[in-house]
């Protein structure tokens, strides 16, 4: 049997290309049992740091084999 737990990572990087980060450690959030809980986080996440061009937020799903 196979479940999924969810996380929201991101952060602040460097350019718009969003391939590394200025600090060498991501935001992390998480695990959530409900994609749905992963993305209210995800939402107040992105929205306290929508003028920010450079910051982004995304949804990651873990597989979990029990």
């Amino acid at each position: 049997m196979t479940t999924e737990r969810f996380w929201v990572i991101g952060g602040d990087y460097t350019d718009t290309e969003f391939r590394s980060l200025r600090s060498a450690q991501p935001t992390v959030a998480g695990p959530f049992e409900s994609r749905d809980d992963a993305q209210q986080t995800w939402k107040a996440l992105s929205s306290e740091h929508s003028s920010l061009a450079t910051t982004r937020f995304s949804i990651a799903a873990e597989q979990i084999r029990q």
